[in-house]
């Protein structure tokens, strides 16, 4: 069926963003200019919108924020999960103002064009959350140009033609590509980040880059652990070289079956090598995956920072930080591995532990610590366990 005739193009409007079924949103553009084709999804967190671009399980991905009012506090250079913004761009409602921030030291309009990233202000966002969560986040394409001409229909072929996140392997792409350490631990008013050079006799984790956010490198130092760095795709025998105490499995972009192929041998002979593993996020379902469950794309997914979860060996419930399109099927897990964590909004798997080996996974994200840090303890049982161990 061929697509509805676009809206005439409103007098001022610099920016659009047009779906993969042809429908075409009007704004008024920031940041870069330019084109960028991807998935649409929605985020709800009322804070941290520098931390949510800068996180690179974002790659391929237009963010619309249900907050409006997004850019606010400026833009700075310690609220990044990245060295630099791996969303492609952002749809918000109001306009971007001056930022109104004693850490600011860019606005954030600025900030958004240095690192070419687009945004569209002006956007009914409430509509287009609606429309994601009813109908699925679409692919579509964010374009802003200063002068207004948009080529529509061109638009709209190359939102129908690409072939979304399903079979990408973008932690590849996005990986770092050698090893490092990391001794940067939390942040605190009186002192920014601080330097964990104690940390050296602490037990060594090596931890897996398929998209790693910074601020799980800083917990686990805050933890007491010693972290080495490595590449997507390291293979076990460069893993034990360094010989770690334990694993770590980062989160990441994409799709978990595609970076799966790579990594699930990998993890999977980590674990018959009896090495302790915790993942967060793609690094959860990619532990799912190497014990035999199946991921599956979720209609809208999870994105935000006030996400129900319940923990099931104790009833009691965290609000968690969530950034994932894609899940673990709860009922392909084996009879090795048990849930120990549920999404309250849809009962979707939060978490996952093995019977038969020393490995557990959340699909959260326990380091984002949205108000209450509830789930920062994940770290302290992984590092603690290890210092125990060893």
């Amino acid at each position: 069926m061929a697509a509805a005739p676009a809206p005439a193009q409103p007098k001022g409007a610099t920016a659009v963003l047009v779906l993969a079924d042809g429908a075409v949103i009007w704004g008024q553009g920031f940041g870069a200019e330019g084109v960028a084709v991807g998935e649409v999804c929605f985020n709800t967190a009322m804070t941290g919108y520098q931390e949510v671009l800068s996180d690179p399980s974002y790659a391929g991905q237009i963010i619309t924020f249900t907050f409006p009012h997004i850019g606010n506090v400026g833009s700075n250079q310690d609220d990044v999960e990245s060295p630099h913004p791996h969303a492609l761009g952002c749809v918000v409602r109001e306009p971007v103002t001056p930022a109104a921030s004693y850490r600011s030291t860019r606005n954030f309009d600025e900030w958004m064009k240095a690192w070419g990233r687009i945004g569209i202000s002006g956007v009914d966002t409430r509509a287009l959350t609606k429309r994601i969560r009813l109908g699925g986040a679409p692919n579509g394409v964010i374009a802003h140009n200063r002068v207004g001409k948009f080529d529509i229909p061109r638009l709209q072929r190359q939102a129908g033609g690409w072939p979304g996140l399903e079979g990408m392997d973008l932690a590849s792409v996005i990986s770092s590509t050698q090893n490092y350490d990391w001794d940067e631990g939390l942040w605190t008013m009186a002192g920014g980040y601080l330097q964990h050079k104690e940390n050296a006799g602490g037990p060594h984790v090596v931890a897996v880059d398929y998209g790693m956010k910074r601020n799980i490198l800083r917990n686990l130092v805050a933890a007491g652990a010693r972290v080495t760095v490595v590449p997507a795709r390291a293979s076990f025998d460069e893993i034990m070289a360094l010989k770690p105490d334990g694993i770590f499995l980062s989160n990441g972009p994409g799709d978990p079956a595609a970076t799966g192929v790579h990594a699930v041998p990998v993890i999977q002979s980590l674990l018959n090598a009896g090495k302790p593993l915790f993942g967060i996020c793609l690094g959860h379902q990619l532990l799912g995956l190497a014990v035999g469950a199946r991921t599956i794309k979720m209609q809208q997914g999870h994105r935000g920072a006030n996400h129900p979860v319940k923990r099931l060996d104790d009833g009691r419930v965290e609000i968690t930080s969530m950034n994932h399109g894609f899940t673990v099927d709860t009922d392909t897990l084996p009879a090795t591995a048990r849930a120990t964590h549920i999404s309250l909004f849809d009962g979707s798997l939060a978490g996952l532990e093995l019977t038969d080996k020393p490995a557990f996974s959340v699909q959260y994200h326990p380091e984002a610590s949205p108000g209450p840090q509830d789930s920062h303890y994940l770290f302290e049982k992984f590092v603690g366990g290890l210092g125990q161990a060893a």
